[in-house]
Parts: C-alpha cells; structure tokens; sequence
C-alpha cells in the first residue's frame, strides 16, 4: 500500500505506475482518493476547530453562570451560547462519524492501487512477457524416454491419487514410502541450507487474523503470504531480520489444465519451505539479489538445471515491487516450469502491518520486507525425479540429501 502523502504529492506517476502494470480500470482510484483524502481532512480541521471553540465557549458559560447570580440578563446570554454550544457537538458528531467513513473507504481504494514497481521491471501485460535473465546448469536431454512424473512415483509404490480422492477430493494425493520420505527430505534439506546461511528457523501459527491478511497479500493474490511481524516498532540494530519456515498451503484452482499440469503438479495442498526478510530501505535490492541465487544454489545442488525469469509489469502482484520465477528444467517436457519465485515488496507490508524501525537518529522509518520460496514440493519432486531418473528406471539421490534418505545413493522401482 502506498503513502497517501506519495499520492497526494505524485498523482500522474502513480497513474502511469497503474497504466505500466495494464491495470486501467484502477486509474478513477487515484482521483477518488485524493477526493476522500481532501474531504478527510477538512472534515478533521472543522472538527478541530469546533473542539477548540467548544472548550472557548464551555470556559464564557461558566463565567456566565457566575455572574447571572448578580445581572440576570448574564443568564439568557449564557442559554444562548449553550445552543450554540449543543448545535457545534451536533456537527461534531456528523464530522467525526464522516472521517471514520472517509477513511474506511480511503483505506479499501488505497489497498486497490499498486506499488510503484523498479525501474528495472520489464513492461508487459502478462506472464508471457516474462524475460529470461540467465541459465544455470546445461539442460538434459536423456535418451530414453521419461515417464510422466506420477507414472515414476507409482513404481515405487509412492503416490495413490484416487485413493485421495475418495477421503479428500480431487486435487489431493497420498505420498507413501521413499517417495513421501524424498519429500519431507527435500524439505529439511531446504530448512537446514537457510539456516547455514544464518536464517533463524521459524515455526509459526498456521492461522492468522483476517486483518493480518489483508495486510500481507493483494487482494487478488495469495502469492505474498508470509510470516507476520505486527505493530511492533524494531531497533534498528535488530535489521536485518531473516527468518526460514515451513509453510502448509492450500489453494483453489480454477478452469482447467492440460495434462501436464495434472498429477502432483497443479493441486489443492502443497509444502513449502520459506525465506522471508524485512531489512532497512537501503539494502533491499541486495537481499533480492542474494536471495533468488540461493534458490539456484540449492537447486544446483540437487543436479536440476534451472533458469532466472524477470517477471514483467503486468506479472507482478499489486505489492510488489521487482519479482522473479526459478525454473526448473523438465527434461520430459524439454522446457522449464516454475518452482520458486522471490519478491521485494518494498515499504508496502511494512505500511499494512505497522511495522517501524527506530533509526540511531531518533526518527522512525518503515523496512523493507522480501519473501522466496526457497523450495515447495510436491512441484520440486516433479524435476527432481525427471532429472536424476535413470535407464533402468531407479532415482539417484544427490549427495546433499542422502543424509535425509537413511544414506541410500539411489531408489530401485519395485516395479
């Protein structure tokens, strides 16, 4: 969410910012909130006004009072004011009853409008304008055909989906023996990469407040979803602030999608294994930075080729600042698919969530909060088993996880 004092000040570049992001329907917005933002605050001067005449007037009745006891003529210009005294609390109770409406409503437009992106984010009105930074790893091209990913699964006897869907619905699946182990490994390998890299592991409450919400996610999007910190004022010696945690996520898909997406890939339930920080203005785009190329590292060292995608204007969600995808190679599909993506929301979260920061001079500032998704299985277990698939049909474990596999180097199908 932005500073009203930003809008107030910089109009045409919020609505070029609003333009940049193919969001013209939101452009009346701006005109609406600077309309409220001028009402409520002449309705809090008025209402300012009247209390300080109120207290004038209150101060003349009593001295009124006083001396109607010796000039009775005091008393019937002590009952005037006091009319006049009853019709101002009248038009002070209108006033404030009005700043409460202009700012509910100020607050709803103002949650609507987008952040003002980096310069630095390509212009486009959707995913497909996405541009491709850099690769990292040589794709495979094995030569032997890959089975589709729960195809691989079922030969270890490791998913059952229908099973799934008769306790729990479409869209949900059982993971079972190796393939649940890789699974769970994945994630505590991922948990324990983030904290050698001096990330506090963080196990937090699974559900939040609704005004939490709102305070973390657009609107239309439930992509910024992360641990909450709120209404606290931080030191400044406290910053940076880096946390990792396991995250339990639901979503509700919708349409329908082709078979690639089917399987594990595109369900109701995933895990995820987070990197959140919130650091001073100064050093955010050094923290995003950093904290993409962890993704590739952690990846790389799963032997998956991955690429860096800059997501566009049109991609970005209405918090966001600057944003970009990890894809995974697909050695089946012969093309990458997402399976992280690291944010820099800028001062946004922190504005929604009252989060301050008390700098060495005195004065209080906003951070600057990022999220990546460092890994999110069960999607991660479909690259993993496509690249290190083998002819004769077993799984390589790579050397990082086979900690977390009870030290087995590969996985034999049992069928």
């Amino acid at each position: 969410m932005l500073d009203m004092k930003f809008v107030r000040e910089n109009p045409e570049l919020v609505r070029e910012n609003i333009k940049k992001k193919f969001q013209d329907a939101k452009l009346p917005l701006v005109d609406e909130v600077l309309e409220l933002d001028e009402k409520k605050r002449a309705a809090i001067t008025e209402a300012s006004e009247l209390r300080a005449q109120r207290n004038t007037l209150s101060k003349q009745v009593g001295m009124l009072m006083g001396q109607a006891k010796k000039d009775p003529s005091k008393l019937e210009e002590a009952e005037a004011i006091k009319a006049k005294v009853k019709a101002q609390a009248e038009r002070l109770a209108e006033l404030e009853k009005l700043e409460v409406e202009y700012e509910e409503k100020l607050h709803q437009d103002m949650l609507q409008i987008p952040n003002i992106i980096d310069p630095s984010v390509p212009i486009g009105p959707d995913d497909s304008y996405n541009v491709e930074v850099q690769r990292f790893g040589e794709p495979k091209t094995p030569d032997f055909e890959i089975p589709y990913h729960t195809e691989i699964m079922e030969r270890f006897d490791g998913v059952d989906m229908d099973a799934a869907g008769r306790v729990s619905g479409a869209g949900f699946y059982y993971l079972l023996g190796d393939i649940a182990r890789l699974h769970e490994g994945v994630l505590a390998y991922a948990r324990d990469f983030m904290i050698d890299k001096g990330f506090t592991f963080c196990i937090p409450p699974f559900m939040i407040h609704g005004n939490v919400v709102e305070g973390v996610m657009s609107q239309t999007d439930m992509d910024a979803m992360m641990y909450k910190i709120e209404g606290e004022d931080l030191p400044e010696e406290s910053l940076p602030q880096t946390l990792t945690s396991y995250s339990p996520c639901f979503r509700k898909e919708k349409g329908s999608h082709g078979i690639e997406e089917r399987g594990v890939y595109r369900i109701h339930q995933f895990e995820k294994q987070e990197m959140i920080v919130v650091c001073k203005p100064e050093d955010s785009m050094k923290w995003y930075e950093q904290m993409w190329k962890w993704s590739v590292e952690l990846f790389r060292s799963m032997d998956i080729p991955v690429r860096q995608l800059e997501c566009c204007s049109g991609d970005l969600a209405d918090l966001k600042v600057k944003s970009c995808d990890i894809e995974a190679w697909s050695p089946r599909q012969q093309k990458y698919f997402e399976v992280c993506s690291c944010s820099n929301l800028g001062d946004a979260q922190a504005r929604r969530l009252r989060i301050r920061v008390k700098g060495a001079d005195g004065r209080m500032y906003l951070p600057h909060t990022l999220n990546n998704t460092v890994v999110a299985p069960p999607r991660m277990l479909i690259a993993f088993l496509e690249n290190n698939l083998q002819a004769d049909g077993s799984v390589l474990i790579p050397e990082v996880l086979r900690p977390y596999m009870g030290g087995k180097d590969k996985l034999v199908p049992k069928h």
